[in-house]
């Protein structure tokens, strides 16, 4: 079943999640849920606040396919493609967070809007699984980015809470007053920030 996901500025986006004691049948038909919400929603992680549940529960797909569906590994690193997926997570904790890495995020509740967060690059996750089983996670790359951002929701923090001060409050104040720009309006203006980075990264001369 699709799930209704919350937007920026509803207040339960903003409660954190309690942990689960058990995995029972209907925690596991919520996960199945969420999957389908984030897969309908052509989303890579979902956490259960999102969906209004405050319980620190995530689904993690970040597989890249290609036209015909197919998993494509190339864009993987070396321990991304040694994680199963899709991950279904409990009451995850980070147990070792190493190195740093920026990279551009978005957010199903944050729609249109896309910014570069600094994460950590590698890191080691312990969770309960769908089973109920305790299992750890270790990745770097984009899996490793979205587990953190799925984490952040669990405590009630958007990845727009990890902007600069300023461009925070600018984004927060444009969706306060005029809601969220179309999706044309979307990627014109991402498009016009990839322009952007290209010409700063090129050498000078």
């Amino acid at each position: 079943m699709v799930l209704e996901i919350l937007t920026y500025p509803d207040p339960r986006l903003r409660r954190k999640g309690v942990e689960v004691e058990a995995v029972t049948p209907e925690l596991r038909q919520l996960a199945k849920d969420m999957l389908e919400t984030m897969y309908d929603s052509n989303g890579i992680g979902l956490a259960a606040p999102q969906v209004g549940q405050s319980i620190r529960l995530v689904v993690i797909d970040t597989r890249s396919r290609d036209e015909e569906g197919r998993v494509d590994e190339g864009t993987m690193t070396e321990l991304e493609r040694g994680v199963p997926q899709p991950l279904v997570i409990f009451n995850p904790k980070i147990l070792k967070a190493e190195g740093r890495t920026t990279y551009e995020e978005g957010c199903l509740s944050v729609p249109t809007f896309f910014e570069d967060v600094d994460r950590y690059d590698y890191v080691e996750v312990e969770f309960i699984d769908g089973s109920g089983a305790k299992a750890v996670l270790k990745t770097d790359g984009l899996l490793a980015v979205c587990v953190q951002h799925e984490m952040d929701h669990l405590d009630g923090k958007l990845f727009i809470d990890r902007l600069s001060t300023v461009k925070s409050s600018r984004i927060k104040k444009r969706i306060e007053k005029q809601g969220y720009p179309n999706p044309e309006e979307a990627r014109e203006e991402r498009a016009r920030r990839k322009t952007e980075r290209i010409k700063q990264e090129e050498p000078a001369g």
